[in-house]
Formats: C-alpha cells, structure tokens, sequence
C-alpha cells in the first residue's frame, strides 16, 4: 500500500474525499496547504507519497526509461488505494482524483481505467501515457467522469501542444468528458485563479450541488 496521510474535513462527518498526487521530486509535503488554499469545509484529503524515491522526494515512473511498467504498477497501487477508501467509508462517488504533473498522469489513469465512477478527476500540469492503448482499455465507466484539465501555455517541461493534442483524441475517439483549462502559466498552479477554478469543479459536484 502507499505511504498515505489522512487530512480530516472541517466538517467532521463529511464523507467526501480528495486523493492528492504529487509530482516528479515532491512529495505529500509539498501539498499540506492544499486544504487551506481550497478552503472547502467538507472536503477530506488523502496525501499520497508515491512508490519510488527521487532525489529527497518521490516518483510516479520512470522518466529516463521506459515509463510503462512504473505507470502500470502505481496504476494498480492506486486502485488499491481507492478501493480501500471505499471500504474505509467513502462511497467511489464521493471522491475526487487529483494530480500534478506525473500526479495529473496517474490521475488520468484512474479517470480512464477505475471500474467506478468517481465524483471527478483533475489533472494539473501533466499530460496522457499512450493515449492510444488508453482508448483500447478505457473501463465501462470512462466516458462518465468528470476530468478537470489545466495546462500552462509557458510550461517548459510538458509542451501545451502536445497536452491538447492529446486531449482532443481523448475527447473526439474516447468520447471522455474533459473540461480543458488554458493558463499563461509555467510548470505550476497558477494562484488562486487555478484554485477558483478547481474550487468551483469540486464545489458544483459535491453536498450542495
């Protein structure tokens, strides 16, 4: 299981739930300020370390080599963990995937792949692993959650053409629902506008939607 740490919601029966995926080098650390910074009372979030240690943080996969069997182990380590939140008491429906950068890869894995629906996925900063295998893969479910995309037009690690590309074969040959979100930003959130903008996609789908 991954190294995971539970933040209670404000509101203490609240069983809604984030599940929050760092990048390359971060690690759950670098996202304790996330429930401050969304300010959404009724909101649980699980920060997560991922699997492989990189340079005094953490890794999703391999960036050097072949990514694929890094991505399809924390792929199945992330179902794990979500099953198991499930099981912990809350409903699939009820939690939300987030992620930047090689966190917002695996949390398009999940929008792709869980077999549940989930209350919605995003991704920030990151972009799609073998879009086409995806396609031939995607769960029954794939075409029924709710992605959040960003990108930034100045990011120099992840190309913002490349990202779109992507995201209009997702949409146009999965038929995936992905609200895609252009900012003038480099490999980053940018500010409270980005977090507006993910505190209205959470806050429209959750108790009082």
């Amino acid at each position: 299981m991954l190294t995971h740490e539970l933040i209670p919601a404000a509101d203490k029966d609240s069983k809604w739930l984030m599940v929050v995926l760092h990048g390359l080098g971060d690690s759950m650390e670098g996202y304790r300020w996330l429930p401050t910074g969304l300010n959404v009372p009724w909101l649980n979030y699980l920060l997560v370390n991922a699997p492989d240690d990189y340079h005094g943080g953490f890794s999703w996969y391999d960036i050097f080599e072949n990514p694929a069997p890094g991505v399809e182990r924390s792929r199945a380590a992330l179902m794990e963990l979500l099953d198991a939140q499930q099981k912990a008491g809350f409903p699939a429906e009820q939690i939300f995937q987030f992620g930047f950068s090689q966190g917002c890869l695996m949390t398009m894995e999940m929008a792709m792949r869980y077999p549940q629906k989930l209350a919605g996925c995003i991704g920030v900063s990151g972009y799609v692993h073998e879009p086409d295998t995806a396609l031939q893969e995607l769960s029954p479910v794939a075409t029924q959650q709710e992605i959040l995309f960003t990108y930034g037009t100045f990011d120099p690690i992840i190309p913002a053409e490349k990202v779109k590309g992507q995201l209009n074969q997702l949409q146009a040959d999965g038929g995936l629902q992905i609200e895609a979100n252009e900012f003038a930003k480099e490999h980053t959130i940018a500010g409270e506008e980005e977090l507006s903008l993910i505190r209205d996609f959470i806050q429209s789908r959750g108790p009082q939607a």
